[in-house]
């Protein structure tokens, strides 16, 4: 294996997911992962510039970094580029008004858009308003357009929270892309935009940045084909098979975990344990 300091020659800068990697959701607002405030204190000290890139769609911009500093993190609002905000200008630019399939944590980002006479619609995380009277209304919605539109809020799989693993917004996503017809719109990781528009924020060209997540998908795959180097951590909803290419359980295996990428579906990347002795 290459050295750290060949690996990492060239980077002047450090996308970092947040769920997963700094902590995990849960009751009471969830809890750090061990190592990770002390960590990115010791990036900020460094030259690296820094840039937070999440999919979270259950919290609006403003209130997930007010928990991330009660937490201890050091990070404010205009450090974070998540996919509310940039579906906002989305629908402003091309005069779409949408059917919100949402979290109430986050519909305070969408205050100032019209969703009156819907010509689409939005699908997030909505956690618990995943119930069939909402996804049906969705589809409703969908199918009475002459050109549907769907736009998801990243298309992940799954997240990890302090109790288990969770459902994200990709399978409901899907469900209705299958129902309609349709391919949804991502915003968010794995978006090639979404990782340009935080490169933009930073300043920077893909080659000198790494995205560190937990997502062998969602972070990783995605940022290394925006040509940016990528590192997935050992926390989150990582699972050994992200690496092995496996294709999920054969007889006799644990059916109930989650199945790793398809061999040969993602590139390679490094796999690391979060310690803050790591950055320098």
């Amino acid at each position: 294996m290459a050295a750290w300091g060949e690996r990492l020659a060239g980077v002047r800068g450090v996308l970092l997911d947040i769920s997963g990697v700094l902590y995990d959701g849960g009751e009471g607002g969830g809890a750090p992962i061990a190592g990770s405030v002390e960590a990115l204190a010791r990036l900020k000290r460094s030259q690296l510039k820094v840039r937070f890139c999440t999919n979270e769609s259950q919290k609006s911009r403003g209130d997930l970094v007010g928990m991330l500093r009660r937490l201890g993190f050091d990070i404010s609002e205009g450090e974070v580029t998540a996919p509310a905000p940039a579906t906002c200008l989305i629908l402003k630019e091309r005069g779409l008004r949408p059917h919100l399939l949402i979290h109430d944590g986050v519909r305070s980002e969408f205050d100032q858009i019209d969703t009156s006479n819907p010509n689409c619609v939005v699908i997030a995380d909505a956690g618990e308003g995943f119930s069939y009277q909402n996804m049906n209304k969705a589809f409703q919605v969908l199918m009475e357009l002459e050109n549907p539109v769907l736009l998801s809020l990243g298309k992940g799989r799954y997240y990890k929270e302090t109790s288990g693993l969770m459902l994200d917004v990709g399978p409901y996503m899907k469900a209705l892309e299958y129902a309609c017809g349709i391919e949804a719109e991502v915003v968010g990781k794995p978006s090639p935009e979404f990782f340009k528009s935080a490169l933009r924020e930073m300043g920077l060209e893909a080659h000198q940045a790494i995205m560190i997540g937990d997502d062998i998908m969602g972070d990783v795959s995605g940022a290394q084909r925006c040509g940016m180097r990528a590192l997935q951590v050992r926390t989150g909803k990582f699972r050994s098979g992200d690496t092995s290419g496996q294709q999920g359980p054969g007889p006799g295996k644990d059916s109930r975990r989650p199945p790793g990428p398809r061999r040969g579906s993602q590139p390679s990347c490094v796999c690391c344990d979060v310690q803050p002795s790591a950055v320098r």
